[in-house]
């Protein structure tokens, strides 16, 4: 399964390409309006499975998980989640970490959330003071961060973005009504009706005598 770095330059994905210069100013807001929308999408399929942020979900950066949620678990945490991925998964989770620390010691990418570096003799350095969560709870929050924005930008090379970002059934419904009404509110032209049933339309509806 291929490494999944932190941070790379998404260059397909239509939620984040940025838009090139567009012919008139409604070709951009449209353009603007399509990303926003597959966003949404996506944030709100997030929302509604709560499970995609599995255990199994380490093998998209294990050096990242290892950082941020594995350093913090008891023997038990590791052993209970150990039994959710099976000894096949066990094995390829620690055989993806040690090629990551390879490839991390080997090419060092300056744009990762963390790194992997050799001191003169050859040792592998400590972390830098802001690479380390403080507490348990930072570190699942820093993980669960990346990984959504990882997913909101189409990085997961294994999921089928099509599902989510052309059905209608991941839009906020609400958000949509309330476009909705500001859309009807704004257009519609203020009006008082009089007691004979007469209506008077204009700015104020205010009459001079």
């Amino acid at each position: 399964m291929p490494y999944f770095p932190v941070q790379t330059n998404p260059t397909t994905d239509p939620a984040s390409l940025p838009s090139s210069s567009p012919p008139d100013p409604q070709t951009a807001d449209a353009a603007r309006a399509h990303r926003i929308r597959i966003k949404n999408r996506r944030k709100r399929y997030l929302d509604m499975h709560p499970s995609y942020f599995s255990p199994a979900l380490e093998l998209a950066d294990p050096l990242l998980y290892d950082r941020l949620v594995r350093r913090f678990q008891t023997p038990a945490e590791r052993e209970a989640e150990g039994r959710k991925k099976g000894y096949s998964g066990v094995l390829e989770a620690d055989l993806l970490r040690s090629e990551a620390k390879i490839e991390a010691l080997a090419r060092p990418d300056p744009d990762a959330m963390t790194s992997y570096r050799r001191g003169p003799n050859g040792e592998i350095l400590a972390e830098e003071k802001e690479e380390v969560p403080l507490t348990k709870e930072e570190g699942w929050e820093r993980w669960r961060w990346e990984m959504e924005q990882r997913f909101l930008g189409g990085r997961d090379e294994e999921f089928e973005y099509a599902a989510v970002d052309e059905s209608e059934e991941w839009d906020d419904k609400r958000e949509e009504e309330r476009e909705k009404e500001e859309e009807y509110f704004g257009e519609e032209e203020p009006g008082w009706v009089l007691e004979d049933g007469r209506k008077i339309t204009g700015e104020t509806g205010v009459q001079d005598f």
